[in-house]
């Protein structure tokens, strides 16, 4: 049986990399991928890692901080051993027939194709996805499934999947470049690299992602970052406080009192902040009628949730949906 060689086993060669920068990226998930090749390099005392940076179009790329990055068009002609992707915002009307068909052409002969943020949705818009397992950003996953069902949908914080890598945002991007450091250079170099950024890896790559991030929270108390995450996994139908008290072992009382300690609020209306954030983004995100945004983030009555949503954000959902 013929194994794919991958990028993350041993290898002392220098690794390079093309670095595809889309438009309104963002900029941290831009420095998670760029920045521990450079501290590797730095700590290890010779060139490890070397990159350039690419543009679909144009030598100057803008990201959402306001800097432009200076970048070569990408052609297929490129010279490289891994592409990553990196991506944050306006994705559908950047990925053109263009860009997409020289994705396809660089495939073949490259080893590897990781997409970082909302880079995962041009490997998957050009087909390379297909069959693989893939992540996305959380918000975006939901969307993603629906347009993309011969993709293996995660939820994890990064998906290996033979030579296609995919990340959910800029800190699991961080991790997945440690663990590459990690086992192209080992494991005392991958921990002076995240030293420097005086970074603690707390996460495996299959850790879910969070909408809310709660690892620290569940060291100092592991039932109150088991409560969070009993709420984000059950959002379209919340089960009462109570019973999510239950099930982490505490009296409602003794939750309660975690939550006023720890974040200043109680649990029904972090909940209760929680799935109305979820409707914003719905909102915002999707065309989903504002009924179904609704029942999808718990609220049983179309009243009850315009009630609960004017009085979080001081906006109807339907005006904000026109503002859309």
């Amino acid at each position: 049986m013929k194994h794919e060689r991958t990028i993350f086993a041993p290898d002392p060669a220098p690794l390079s990399v093309g670095i595809l920068v889309m438009a309104e990226t963002n900029a941290l998930s831009l420095a998670a991928a760029v920045d521990p090749m450079r501290a590797a390099n730095r700590r290890a005392g010779e060139t490890l890692f070397t990159w350039r940076f690419f543009a679909s179009e144009g030598t100057a790329v803008p990201t959402t901080a306001g800097f432009e990055v200076a970048a070569t068009p990408l052609t297929d002609r490129a010279e490289m051993d891994v592409l990553m992707i990196v991506a944050g915002f306006r994705l559908i009307e950047q990925a053109t027939p263009a860009l997409l068909a020289c994705l396809r052409r660089l495939a073949p002969r490259l080893g590897a194709m990781v997409g970082i943020d909302g880079g995962s949705w041009f490997l998957a818009l050009a087909g390379l996805l297909d069959g693989h397992a893939a992540t996305v950003h959380w918000e975006d996953l939901e969307t993603f499934a629906g347009r993309f069902p011969r993709v293996d949908v995660r939820r994890d914080r990064y998906v290996v999947s033979g030579r296609m890598v995919t990340t959910g945002g800029a800190a699991p991007c961080l991790d997945m470049m440690l663990d590459l450091i990690r086992a192209r250079h080992g494991a005392e170099l991958a921990l002076r690299v995240a030293g420097a950024f005086l970074y603690e890896p707390v996460h495996g790559p299959a850790v879910p992602q969070q909408a809310v991030p709660a690892a620290r929270l569940a060291r100092s108390d592991p039932a109150l970052g088991q409560a969070i995450a009993i709420m984000e996994g059950a959002v379209e139908e919340p089960p009462p406080i109570a019973a999510i008290a239950r099930r982490v072992g505490l009296s409602q009382r003794r939750l309660e009192m975690l939550f006023a300690d720890h974040l200043g609020t109680s649990p029904a209306r972090f909940y209760r902040d929680l799935r109305l954030d979820e409707a914003r983004r719905m909102i915002t995100d999707t065309q989903l009628p504002l009924q179904e945004v609704a029942l999808r983030c718990g609220f049983s009555g179309q009243a009850a949730f315009a009630r609960a949503f004017r009085a979080r954000f001081a906006v109807t959902a339907s005006s904000l949906r026109r503002r859309r």
